[in-house]
């Protein structure tokens, strides 16, 4: 059998498309051959690496934090006071006061009643997560048995005029009491006899240590 003649001139050359769809039709006899979608042009550009954040440096965050806790605790001084209460985070009409909440953990109902019945209620501890440890789940505020309560400030006003009514009111019948006599008795009304009050402010005197 003769061979049958060679054809001379260029190689017919496949499309692209028509190669793709002839290795995916033959996978196994597939060899190196580069399909559209794997050129490098087609391919997604890769998300460039980010260096890794540095962590903040120690004494930084020392500082950070020793300022959050004197700002937190108005200072380190021994000498302020735990109970103390900013005036400027008391809202307007309501005054703030520390009510007794337990005697050696144990709560007086009664008293708590009592509490209610002249209008105090106690502050959410919501409203001031400043004045609470970071975390808590608890819903009011309490320092050692304390319990940070609010009422209207009229409320307030009034309680503390009839608070002075009240102390006045003993002055006058201690007084009464002294300038009194018995009955069948002489008047005190004399300089020998009359006793004198005094209704000053002394400082008491402190005891100086051994």
């Amino acid at each position: 059998m003769e061979n049958a003649p060679k054809r001379r001139g260029r190689p017919v050359r496949q499309k692209p498309v028509e190669k793709a769809k002839e290795v995916l039709a033959n996978p196994f006899e597939r060899e190196d051959v580069e399909l559209p979608w794997e050129r490098e042009e087609a391919k997604p550009a890769k998300a460039e690496m980010r260096p890794p954040m540095r962590d903040e440096d120690p004494r930084s965050r020392a500082a950070r934090r020793a300022a959050e806790i004197r700002s937190h605790l108005n200072g380190m001084d021994q000498g302020t006071d735990e109970f103390y209460i900013d005036p400027s985070i008391i809202p307007d009409g309501w005054t703030y006061e520390w009510k007794r909440h337990t005697v050696w953990n144990q709560e007086d109902p009664t008293y708590q009643v009592s509490l209610a019945h002249k209008g105090w209620e106690p502050v959410p501890a919501s409203r001031h997560p400043e004045l609470m440890p970071k975390g808590t789940t608890a819903n009011v505020i309490m320092r050692k048995g304390q319990i940070l309560m609010e009422r209207p400030e009229e409320l307030t006003i009034e309680a503390r005029q009839l608070e002075r009514r009240a102390a006045l009111l003993q002055v006058r019948q201690k007084e009464q009491q002294l300038t009194q006599a018995p009955d069948g008795t002489m008047t005190r009304d004399h300089a020998l006899a009359k006793p004198r009050i005094n209704k000053g402010f002394e400082p008491m005197p402190i005891p100086k240590e051994i």
